[in-house]
């Protein structure tokens, strides 16, 4: 459906052709690839919520810095064991501005300002800091792409942006820590990412846009790796390892892949509330997984993001 859009869009003739279609045939097809692409962008927040769990296994064998380099040389690999297979062909010159902004702040960034964060944080303050991204995405796409979303969808973003900052604040005493300081700016760049990363997704294949990233950083990852891996000891464990392969694979390929696909099919703003969910999931993993203590708060924190996750999810956008 997409390929005949576009081929419909630059032929004239073709367009002037085809004939008009019965809006009871193409309601169903939209609602379907809206129905997709929100599992899509579901299954992404669900693999973004096991990262920070998993970045604590993880340094619990490496050192942030080596952490991330050998987490970025390994999911490069993958991704470009797909490209190669698959023999894809490079992007084309004007996309490259873009997926540099995607590599910097989706590949590089985000997972380095999180994992020094972590050394100081735990994963439950984190994962609450980082709740503010939705609503930091819905900014900066609307700045970038000139998207207007409608007053309904801002206020609901904004309410749920209030609790989780109020619950933030509340956890650490009333003021930002250095570790705060860290995942506010991983906001930032992480935003900027995804918004260009959506962008062009609906240009490209999702995964491809994610995959050329990762492809674009590794001479800098193989190079990062060499020298935290001398800087910073390594102490082999089966956790720390597993963290590794998770935040290689799962977080930074998978979750990214259906993540820009979902982001694709729904827009960025509307699936950027879907992460409303990540920091409650995350509470989740690290009680679980970290045996981490729940805070009380956290419940009615976790009914009041819901419900803003519905109003959102409802609202013209």
């Amino acid at each position: 459906m997409r390929a005949q859009n576009s081929a419909t869009a630059a032929d004239p003739i073709a367009v002037a052709a085809t004939p008009p279609q019965e809006p009871h045939a193409t309601a169903p097809a939209e609602r379907s690839a809206s129905r997709r692409g929100t599992l899509l962008a579901s299954l992404g927040v669900v693999a973004f919520s096991l990262t920070f769990p998993s970045t604590v296994w993880g340094l619990e064998s490496f050192g942030p810095w080596s952490l991330v380099a050998v987490r970025s040389v390994l999911a490069a690999v993958i991704a470009g064991g797909f490209l190669l297979t698959l023999r894809v062909p490079l992007p084309e010159r004007r996309h490259w501005a873009s997926l540099l902004v995607v590599a910097g702040g989706v590949v590089v960034g985000f997972p380095l300002l999180t994992t020094l964060a972590l050394r100081t944080s735990t994963t439950s303050h984190a994962a609450v800091v980082v709740g503010l991204l939705p609503l930091t995405t819905a900014a900066f796409a609307a700045v970038r792409t000139g998207r207007r979303p409608s007053r309904t969808f801002w206020a609901a973003a904004l309410a749920g942006a209030a609790v989780v900052l109020g619950f933030t604040l509340g956890q650490s005493g009333g003021a930002p820590s250095t570790g705060d300081l860290y995942l506010f700016g991983a906001l930032l760049v992480c935003a900027a990412g995804y918004t260009e990363g959506g962008r062009l997704a609906r240009l490209m294949p999702g995964w491809q846009v994610i995959g050329w990233a990762l492809v674009m950083c590794l001479p800098l990852g193989v190079i990062g790796a060499v020298f935290a891996l001398m800087a910073e000891p390594v102490r082999p464990s089966v956790q720390g390892f597993a963290g590794l392969l998770w935040v290689a694979a799962g977080s930074t390929f998978f979750g990214l892949y259906v993540w820009y696909r979902g982001m694709a099919a729904i827009g960025i703003a509307r699936a950027s509330q879907l992460q409303l969910a990540q920091p409650l999931l995350t509470l989740v993993w690290s009680v679980l997984l970290l045996a981490e203590p729940l805070s009380p708060a956290a419940p009615v924190a976790a009914v009041a993001v819901l419900v803003c996750i519905a109003v959102t999810q409802r609202a013209n956008t």
